[in-house]
């Protein structure tokens, strides 16, 4: 898994150097799309591993939380949140990415303002 893990990371760092490059250094292109591919390859492998349970799980594992989580945990908020509304559980998905989403913006903003009461 560390070598997915590390992978990924690359893959994502250059994604964003790749957007700096053509849409400028303050632009979220780079992670919008590290996000949105993040997403759809997780939804694609985990539904193929699934119906393929032949594979080996440490394949398995590499590619999704190593790989992927190296890429993007986005991804797997995404996924969570396909199958929570694919099996019906629409409270709990609209609770859960809301959630991810109102207290992840929060969390960075009071990161945001711990630092810069810290410098």
């Amino acid at each position: 898994m560390a070598v997915g893990g590390a992978v990924g990371s690359v893959l994502r760092y250059a994604a964003n150097r790749l957007a700096a490059h053509y849409f400028g250094p303050d632009t979220v292109v780079g992670i919008f799309a590290v996000n949105v591919l993040g997403s759809f390859a997780l939804g694609f492998l985990a539904t193929v591993f699934i119906q393929r349970s032949g594979l080996p799980i440490e394949l398995r594992a590499m590619a999704t939380v190593g790989l992927l989580g190296g890429f993007t945990t986005f991804s797997t908020l995404a996924y969570d949140g396909v199958r929570l509304l694919s099996s019906g559980e629409y409270m709990r998905a609209g609770l859960s990415l809301t959630a991810n989403v109102v207290v992840g913006l929060l969390a960075a903003w009071l990161g945001v303002l711990a630092a810069r009461a810290a410098v």
